[in-house]
């Protein structure tokens, strides 16, 4: 199943599998004429242990950077299972030599067992080398967004557990997809509401607000990046900075943004693509029933926006037991009127 996108400003394509019990051949892939090639290489996707920081262990999101880099946000979690200390990173990859030129790792208070790396997004501008803030989505424990300064490989927790992080209530709310209330639905208990917080992330064209949402929620908030670059501002105070832009109209897994100032949200309630124009307007800008789970998108300088498509919610865990996905899965591209935002 793939999960995220990313496109190069040259025009290479990847897609990452996270290792979710299908056994994917790489973790990360290129697209090449048709073809899923590993990447960078065959031993980059080999690990030998889920705390092997020389590895990619289960990979969740792909993201090509101002710069035209590779960054890779490897969770270190195949099938959700506790982190250990080398295994959820961020790598980065030079497109120019297909070489690993870093790799930063997390400590244990930054990256906790429960964490799920989720997705990332990068101002060059902050500091030497500039800053990335990942979502952390963790079903059973904390969420929140993880700062990481790209020059030192220093990171930090912020919102750390907040309720704008958390899952919906599950009085307050519940997915509905393909005609059926999305739960958890063991072939051997009772069905149980979802968990999973923080999510989606997209950066401002400015830089200045950082948009976020979970995946069990209908919400949107949104954060300064001013409050969460500072690394000595307690968090109580950086959650002063916190907007809740209000209902979204679907619950999303991926928001993207573009250099028009607009947002962008997969609703995977409705099998679309939702875009929330400057002044908070929405508007549906795809809907079609093959987007089966619209998952991560991608704006690329092609003028389109690229969004994963991978049945998530037909998985056995969702359906009783029964695995209903059917291949293949699949990866869109839609026209749009703007770029990806560059801030470098």
């Amino acid at each position: 199943m793939p999960t995220g996108v990313t496109v190069s400003h040259r025009g290479r394509i990847f897609v990452n599998f996270p290792q979710w019990g299908d056994n994917p051949p790489a973790t990360v892939v290129e697209l090449r004429d048709g073809t899923e090639v590993p990447f960078p290489d065959e031993r980059w996707n080999a690990p030998q242990g889920n705390d092997d920081d020389q590895a990619f262990v289960s990979v969740q999101s792909v993201v090509v950077d101002p710069a035209d880099r590779l960054w890779v946000l490897d969770t270190g979690s195949p099938m959700f299972q506790p982190t250990k200390p080398g295994g959820p990173k961020l790598v980065c990859v030079d497109l120019n030599t297909n070489n690993v030129t870093q790799v930063i790792t997390f400590p244990a208070d930054v990256a906790l067992p429960t964490t799920y790396l989720n997705d990332v997004r990068f101002d060059l501008r902050r500091g030497p080398a500039g800053l990335a803030y990942i979502t952390d989505s963790a079903s059973t424990g904390p969420n929140g967004i993880i700062v990481v300064d790209l020059a030192s490989g220093h990171s930090w927790r912020r919102l750390h557990d907040h309720p704008s992080t958390k899952a919906a209530s599950p009085h307050g709310f519940r997915p509905i997809v393909e005609g059926r209330p999305l739960m958890d639905r063991p072939p051997d208990g009772p069905p149980k509401q979802l968990t999973m917080g923080s999510d989606g992330i997209a950066i401002s064209a400015d830089g200045s607000r950082l948009y976020y949402c979970a995946l069990v929620s209908r919400r949107l908030h949104s954060v300064s990046t001013d409050a969460l670059a500072d690394a000595s501002l307690p968090d109580e105070e950086a959650s002063d900075a916190i907007v809740d832009e209000g209902d979204k109209g679907s619950a999303s897994d991926g928001l993207e943004s573009d250099d028009a100032g607009r947002l962008y949200l997969t609703a995977y309630e409705q099998n679309a693509v939702l875009r929330r124009l400057p002044d908070g307007q929405l508007e549906t800008l795809v809907h079609d029933p093959r987007l089966l789970w619209p998952d991560t998108m991608s704006v690329a300088t092609d003028g389109h926006l690229y969004v994963t498509a991978n049945q998530l919610h037909r998985q056995p865990r969702y359906q009783g037991g029964k695995d209903l996905r059917r291949k293949p899965y699949a990866l869109f591209r839609t026209p749009i009127d703007a770029g990806p935002v560059l801030l470098r």
